[in-house]
């Protein structure tokens, strides 16, 4: 941690500054400038804090060094990341295919899209049993009758499953069903939840917050890594923009931003970006292109009936188009799509 001293501070206040800094067991190193002094400090700076170090009077700026990600920080872990669902690696060069429908719908319905979207080449299927919806009008998922024929799709279709969760009370019984929890843009600050699924033993997707920026997006991944659960992958899923030409701001830079500060791995939601089914083949090769560890998509037979964000979803087919498109990609970019193992699937 750096200390930047207010021009004109005296010897008396920067003898202060070093006594208070000193008596945590920390190393004060001061350097004079013709302008400007300068206080290092070394050691265990959790042991001060930000807020008493800028009352001290003399104390112009604190900056900090290190990150307050430490977990997620990429200085603290060099090693890339590479998080295992069920036998489906994403990270390292290897590509998460996420897709299914927005929410879960009838049995009949997912076992057709489960196996289209396998045969396309998706490794991973979604689809959300709970929904949090901003009307409390509108549905709501099929709760734990929906997360078993998510998980009954699933294990025919012989693909690890991706569903959210919305409360802490469910974390545990989703967990049972699913083979990765998905943490919406909604709940990305939700801290209980995110301590809740911290402590569970599956692998966590957390989804960038509409208004959240890069570091809030971090520490919300450090609440997660501080509960010990190391499995985590951050989905860049679009931001409030001022344009209404699209659902939301595909923030493609945040992907090799994120790479430049964290080893966990990331993907990007095209669908929830733009909400439109025409721009989502574009943008998910543009999150390959700039680094991106998978893609998720929406995908369902018949949108017009979707129970919900019908508008956005791919059909199959057109599914089926972009993935053979991006399987070329990751083949351009010396990246793999490793294939879903069917007894490893919860």
């Amino acid at each position: 941690m750096i200390l930047i001293l207010k021009t004109g501070a005296t010897d008396d206040q920067i003898d202060h500054v070093i006594e208070r800094v000193e008596a945590l067991g920390l190393q004060a190193h001061l350097s004079r400038g013709t302008y400007r002094t300068i206080l290092g400090i070394i050691g265990d700076e959790d042991k001060i804090s930000e807020d008493s170090l800028r009352a001290i009077p003399g104390v112009a700026q604190v900056i900090p060094v290190l990150p307050p990600y430490k977990l997620a920080s990429l200085d603290a872990h060099p090693q890339r990341s590479v998080v295992d669902i069920s036998g489906v690696k994403i990270g390292g060069g290897h590509l998460g295919m996420i897709a299914g429908p927005c929410s879960v719908e009838e049995p009949e319905r997912m076992d057709r899209i489960a196996e289209a979207t396998r045969a396309a080449g998706a490794n991973l299927f979604r689809g959300g049993a709970y929904k949090p919806r901003t009307s409390p009008y509108a549905f709501q998922g099929l709760g734990v009758e929906g997360l078993k024929i998510l998980r009954d799709a699933g294990q025919k279709h012989g693909m690890p499953v991706v569903t959210e969760v919305t409360d802490p009370r469910n974390v545990e019984i989703v967990s049972e069903y699913a083979d990765m929890l998905q943490v919406g843009a909604r709940n990305m600050q939700n801290f209980v939840l995110l301590t809740e699924v911290g402590k569970s033993s599956r692998p966590v997707l957390l989804k960038r917050g509409m208004s959240a920026t890069i570091q809030d997006l971090l520490m919300s991944a450090e609440y997660i890594l501080s509960q010990g659960n190391s499995n985590v992958v951050l989905c860049e899923r679009g931001v409030k923009g001022f344009d209404s030409c699209t659902r939301n701001l595909f923030d493609v830079a945040a992907v090799p931003v994120l790479a430049g500060l964290t080893h966990l791995p990331v993907i990007v939601d095209p669908s929830h970006a733009t909400g439109r089914p025409d721009l989502i083949p574009a943008c998910a090769l543009a999150g390959l292109a700039a680094g991106a560890d998978g893609v998720h998509i929406e995908v369902h037979d018949q949108p017009e009936v979707a129970k919900s964000d019908g508008p956005q979803a791919l059909l199959p087919e057109q599914y089926a188009d972009v993935a053979e498109r991006m399987r070329k990609m990751a083949e351009l970019l010396g990246k793999t799509i490793s294939p879903p193992n069917p007894e490893a699937a919860a």
